[in-house]
């Protein structure tokens, strides 16, 4: 569905919050990762490849409609929030590789995210109605994620005093311009939104738990300390639901309201197994480092 909000305001919204990303951001975040190869490797392989998966597994376990599918399949393929690193600090996780997490797979997402979507349509629905692999597509979706935060951390390095007095503006600016545009959309499509409720809050709810479980579990095994593990946990489970959102109403790409329902919903239920997760990995390393000698 066409118009204005979607067109124009959503778009720009989340603009903004990439530039708010950018300026948070040095080239130090992305080199970073090379400190912590074994974290940062299985936290890509979950978010890539296990997520996809497992999502694929459960919109097919529930046979949801095929727009509701594929806009399960666009919010798993979506990289890591930046309310990830709130929950992260809350939860006593690696901040700083929550950052660079976050910075590395939005970058990856420009490629990784088109390809799953358009294997997902021509799995559910029809193949010519996505999102597809077209140079001008991608290159919509790098607009969209990585050109913000590009500018972003230009300004950063060009003028670090003005980013950091920028930041905190800019980022309740960008809460408060998408709360309003998501809740505009939300009205405009909300007889589409209703009816897909029942249908999908269940699994979205689902999904956010083994995210977080995954994103937790994984690295445990793999031997990755328990900060880091944790910085895995909120990245993987804590999707960009804005972004998903985005990509489903632009005219220039799904173009699909019910879509876009998926991300929708987890925008709004993902915070009580986050709050719950973060609450209680919070309580084990207090008990943790109570139990430890003088």
């Amino acid at each position: 569905m066409e118009s204005l909000l979607t067109a124009v305001f959503l778009p720009v919204a989340l603009g903004v919050v990439m530039l708010g990303l950018g300026l948070s951001l040095t080239v130090g975040d992305f080199t970073r990762v090379l400190a912590h190869p074994r974290a940062v490797l299985i936290a890509l392989v979950c978010q890539v490849v296990a997520l996809p998966v497992i999502c694929l597994g459960l919109v097919t376990a529930f046979g949801l409609a095929p727009a509701l599918a594929v806009g399960m399949m666009l919010l798993a393929a979506s990289p890591g929030g930046t309310t990830a690193n709130l929950f992260s600090h809350l939860a006593g996780g690696d901040v700083a590789l929550n950052v660079s997490l976050t910075a590395v797979n939005s970058a990856l997402s420009v490629v990784t995210l088109p390809i799953v979507v358009n294997l997902s349509l021509v799995h559910f629905a029809d193949p010519a109605a996505g999102i597809g692999l077209q140079f001008d597509k991608v290159a919509q979706v790098f607009a969209i994620v990585l050109v913000p935060v590009a500018l972003g951390m230009l300004i950063r390095r060009l003028a670090p005093g003005f980013a950091d007095r920028m930041h905190h503006p800019v980022k309740i600016t960008s809460v408060v311009v998408l709360v309003l545009v998501i809740a505009a959309a939300v009205l405009e499509n909300r007889e589409i939104l209703l009816d897909g409720v029942v249908a999908v809050g269940p699994l979205t709810l689902l999904f956010a738990v083994i995210s977080l479980t995954v994103g937790y579990v994984v690295p445990r095994f793999a031997r990755v300390d328990r900060r880091r593990s944790i910085a895995c946990s909120m990245e993987i489970g804590i999707h960009n639901s804005v972004l998903a959102i985005t990509i489903a109403l632009s005219p220039a790409l799904l173009a699909d309201a019910e879509m876009a329902i998926p991300a929708a919903i987890y925008g709004l239920v993902m915070f009580l197994p986050a709050g719950v997760f973060a609450a209680v990995l919070a309580r084990r390393a207090r008990s943790g480092a109570a139990s430890l000698p003088a």
